[in-house]
This record gives structure tokens, C-alpha cells and sequence, in this order.
């Protein structure tokens, strides 16, 4: 079999499928290959670079709290970016329209070729996404150590509340990203458009709205911080978190209990924690020929 240089560029040049070479498609496959074998060791220098950016200075949790919380989502986005590289000269057939030129505007034609673009595109703002929470999850770590570590209550009630907010900001976002830039939505006419709809989804979301104010309620007049021992109607517990739409309450058996914000502040909460001495009341039986000393 002849090797030839001249003979491997005439077998690269050749078309495969598609108008694919026999070139382009050994680089993509070549890719995915190098891909699934690096992406462990690039995904962890990655992680480790990250976090010499974002956690050098903070000894409580580690490099290695680190690594388990970014080193999986890093890792996924290393190689849909390998992959994306590798498929760079990859042709589809022009049979599978992306866009069409009419007149002045460009119309976007549905298909398979929009439904690969558009839906790799939002693999890509998924896994982002995806790491952004974990490095929201790590901060949160950090200051819940920080919280624990504090005199104050507050610190502990308050620190969960503040990371459940940016995580809901950052879904915000990522949603927004993924309306304007996968699906070409304007975000700008669908917010001017909720009008009578925000009304009627205000109203529809009535009880998540109660909900919600009654958590601020709860942060105000703090009739309660996490770790107070409280009585809620039938139910009776330790407060370990309170969220935007709920409180868990985890009870003397070990079960966890959560109720709705607007129940703790609307229904008669008993703060055990804060009696300055506590009652007990028991009965102690004795025999009729005990004596005295005994009994003393």
C-alpha cells in the first residue's frame, strides 16, 4: 500500500458525506477523541484557576470543595467547546436551510439545521449557567460557614435568603440570554407586552405573592430566627431555613416540616426560645411506706 505524501492529501481531499472531506471529518472525530481523553485534566487546571480567582484567600471549605462542585460542570462545557471546534468545518447540506435573505430581512426557516444551531447553542448557555450556580453555591458555603461561626442568628437566617435571591436572578438572566439570543425573542416587547397578562399572572400567582412578602415580613419583624424551638398551630420544632415561599421546621421525631410563609406570620406563633426559664411539670409516684430521706 503506497503512503505517499501526495496519495494521503488526495485521501484527505476526498469527499465523504455531504461535502465533507475526508479531512474535516477526521478532525472532528480526531477531536472528540482528544476531547473525552483531556477534559478531566483541563477541566481540573480550569477548576483550579478559578478558584485561585475566586476562593485563594478563603481557607473554611478548600481546593477540594472546589473541585466537587465545579470539576463535573467544567469539564461538560470543556468538551461542547471541543466539540465545537472540531465540527468548525464541518458542512450540512444546503438542503437544510438556516436562514433565507427576503428583501431587507432575514427570515429564519425551521428545520434541522436550526433545531442543531439553536439547540447546541442553548447546551452551551446551559452549562454556563450551570457553572455559575455551583460558583453561587460555593460563595454561599462560604458565608453560611462565616454565618455559623457569628454570634448572630440573623447571620444564619439571612445568608440562605440572599443566595436563594441571586440564584433567582441569575435563572432571570440565563432565561432572558436564552429568549434573545437562541430563540431571537425581544425581551424588550415581551416585557411591554405583559401588561393585562402580568395582571392576570399576579393574580394567578397570588398565593406565591403572600408567600413571598410574608418571608420579608418574617427578616423585618423577626418573630423568629433559625434554631428558635416555635409552636405553629399543631406543629412544634426547630426553624432551620426560611425561603421565599416557606419556612422547615424540623419537629422532635426528625421529620422535616415545611409551611408557607403566610401561615407563620398569620397563624399564633409560639417562640419557645425566647422564655426566660421553661416550666416542666411532672407527677412522681411513691409508695406509702417511703420515707422521708427517700423522698428528700
Amino acid at each position: 500500500m503506497d503512503l505517499s505524501l501526495e496519495n494521503i492529501k488526495e485521501f484527505l481531499s476526498q469527499n465523504l458525506i455531504w461535502g465533507n472531506t475526508n479531512e474535516s471529518i477526521l478532525i472532528f472525530i480526531s477531536s472528540i477523541i482528544l476531547g473525552l481523553i483531556f477534559k478531566g485534566i483541563i477541566s481540573k487546571y480550569l477548576s483550579h484557576y478559578l478558584y485561585k480567582i475566586i476562593g485563594k484567600k478563603e481557607t473554611r471549605l478548600g481546593v477540594e470543595k472546589f473541585d466537587n462542585l465545579l470539576t463535573k460542570p467544567i469539564s461538560f462545557f470543556v468538551m461542547l467547546i471541543i466539540i465545537f471546534i472540531g465540527s468548525s468545518k464541518i458542512q450540512l447540506p444546503y438542503s437544510w436551510p438556516y436562514e433565507v435573505q427576503i428583501g431587507d430581512s432575514i427570515k429564519y426557516v425551521f428545520g434541522i439545521k436550526m433545531i442543531l444551531y439553536r439547540g447546541f447553542s442553548l447546551i452551551i448557555i446551559y452549562s454556563i449557567f450551570r457553572i455559575a450556580l455551583r460558583i453561587i453555591d460555593f460563595i454561599g458555603l462560604i458565608f453560611i460557614q462565616k454565618a455559623q461561626e457569628s454570634e448572630n442568628k440573623m447571620d444564619d437566617q439571612l445568608v440562605p435568603f440572599a443566595i436563594e435571591i441571586v440564584k433567582f436572578l441569575a435563572w432571570i438572566i440565563a432565561i432572558s440570554i436564552v429568549l434573545s439570543n437562541v430563540f431571537k425573542i425581544e425581551i424588550g416587547a415581551v416585557i411591554a407586552g405583559l401588561g393585562i397578562g402580568g395582571i392576570a399572572l399576579a393574580m394567578a400567582s397570588k398565593e406565591s405573592l403572600e408567600n413571598l412578602l410574608g418571608s420579608f415580613t418574617i427578616f423585618i419583624d423577626k418573630p423568629f430566627t433559625v434554631g428558635d424551638l416555635v409552636t405553629v398551630g399543631n406543629i412544634t420544632g426547630v426553624v432551620e431555613k426560611v425561603g421565599f415561599r416557606s419556612t422547615r421546621i424540623r419537629t422532635f421525631d426528625k421529620s422535616l416540616v415545611t409551611l408557607p410563609n403566610k401561615k407563620m406570620i398569620d397563624a399564633e406563633l409560639d417562640n419557645l426560645g425566647l422564655r426566660p426559664i421553661r416550666r416542666i411539670k411532672f407527677s412522681i409516684g411513691l409508695t406509702y411506706n417511703t420515707s422521708v430521706d427517700q423522698i428528700k
